[in-house]
């Protein structure tokens, strides 16, 4: 298996702990509001490009930040970790919370992305299908939310006793969550800007999604313009852990063109 290197970024006073596999045109991962499942689903990309996670700030091995309370910081965050990192142009994936993260900096700064790929994201109202408040739902009841398998986070938690890095984390990550999305999990205004979605972007959704139901993909397609759909049968809201096909997908979708392949040796 790919081993991820680990490195910690100084970005605007804040330790940002960054992963980092693989070689060829650069792909960075934004991950959901939890990081107990990790990203093993990753190292498959790997073997076709440099792959990225940074932990957001407040989440995982990432240092906290009370200053970062709305999506948009974050959107200022990765500009700033962009630079660090060099990057002038990325395809980036984006799932749940790191949807709407990814969404907003390729709505702002639309040059920065070559390919774009939404993966079961929040950020837009859908009143007929609303995603669900995680962070009122019970600890026990998450697993079988999360994913059709339960067990696909359920095998991430530590056996018997949680030790207290494990809970101080999870209580970190919780609490950063509510902060960052303490006015709602959509921005009502986003809609009236994703036509500045140019470039080409993939919607990734597990068919039985029941965190932000899979009918939400719809609304999204329709105001996206260069929108495809991939919707994946006995997944979740963790489509990735669940679906390797989506994975596949995803590395299919960004491929390895001239013209990222230029990107990647900027």
């Amino acid at each position: 298996m790919t081993e991820f290197k680990r490195r910690t970024l100084r970005i605007n006073g804040i330790d940002t702990v960054v992963l980092e596999a693989g070689k060829g045109p650069p792909l960075v991962y934004l991950h959901g509001a939890g990081t107990v499942t990790r990203f093993d689903f990753a190292t498959a990309w790997a073997r076709r490009f440099r792959v990225i996670i940074p932990y957001h700030p407040g989440f995982g091995e990432s240092a906290d930040d009370p200053n970062v309370t709305e999506i948009h910081d974050y959107v200022l965050h990765y500009l700033e970790l962009f630079e660090a990192l060099g990057l002038k142009r990325a395809n980036v994936v984006g799932q749940s919370m790191g949807g709407f993260i990814a969404t907003k900096l390729a709505v702002e700064h639309g040059h920065l992305v070559n390919k774009l790929a939404l993966v079961c994201p929040i950020g837009i109202p859908v009143p007929e299908h609303p995603s669900v408040d995680f962070l009122k739902v019970p600890p026990e009841e998450l697993p079988a939310l999360l994913a059709v398998d339960p067990q696909t986070v359920i095998k991430r938690l530590p056996p018997g006793v949680p030790d207290a890095a494990f809970i101080a984390e999870r209580l970190k990550e919780a609490a950063t969550a509510g902060r960052v999305l303490a006015t709602g999990s959509y921005d009502r205004k986003l809609p009236r800007y994703l036509h500045r979605l140019t470039m080409p972007t993939m919607l990734v959704w597990g068919n039985a999604d029941r965190l932000t139901p899979t009918p939400q993909h719809r609304t999204w397609a329709e105001l996206l313009p260069r929108a495809k759909v991939r919707l994946f049968d006995d997944a979740g809201h963790l489509v990735l852990d669940e679906a390797p096909a989506a994975v596949s997908a995803i590395a299919r979708f960004f491929g390895t063109t001239a013209r990222a392949k230029r990107a990647a040796r900027r």
